[in-house]
């Protein structure tokens, strides 16, 4: 059993936003995000807030972005 659940992608950006991730630009629905500590690679989000994100996802977006399953 995955320790990420499913969510909604307004959910999932909220929380990059909180723990230190920045939008750079954006280009139609794809944001470029920068984490404000430059710690990480730039990310590119191309979600809508109402699309969800299953826990496979959700586990890669956490492994380029450092989220982990207490900052949702």
């Amino acid at each position: 059993m995955s320790q990420w659940p499913s969510l909604k992608a307004g959910r999932v950006f909220k929380a990059l936003q909180k723990i230190g991730w920045v939008t750079v630009s954006q280009t139609g629905s794809h944001v470029k995000l920068r984490h404000r500590e430059s710690v990480f690679p730039d990310y590119i989000w191309a979600f809508h807030d109402k699309d969800e994100i299953g826990p496979r996802m959700l586990a890669r977006i956490a492994k380029h972005t450092g989220l982990k399953p207490q900052d949702l």
